[in-house]
């Protein structure tokens, strides 16, 4: 499986791109269980956010979703804290 978090907005509107492939991890099926539940939260759409805050854009094996702080589900914002950490 490959994640891929795109983060953009902020006070310094600086863009952060990092993605992470699942395959041969020892844990994958937590990844693979949290991307699922991080995808089905999300909206087709980006949404409106708050001024200076940050917009998400997860995609999961093709498919993209969108999220925006403050309004992440606890799922998304694990996701999004692992990909950005972890990925190239």
């Amino acid at each position: 499986m490959r994640i891929q978090v795109r983060r953009t907005g902020g006070f310094a509107g600086i863009e952060r791109y990092a993605e992470v492939d699942t395959s041969g991890r020892a844990d994958a099926q937590e990844w693979h269980a949290l991307a699922e539940q991080a995808v089905a939260a999300g909206r087709g759409t980006p949404p409106v956010g708050v001024p200076d805050g940050f917009g998400y854009q997860i995609t999961v094996d093709g498919t993209t979703v969108y999220c925006a702080d403050p309004r992440l589900t606890e799922e998304q914002r694990e996701l999004i804290s692992k990909v950005l950490k972890e990925g190239a």
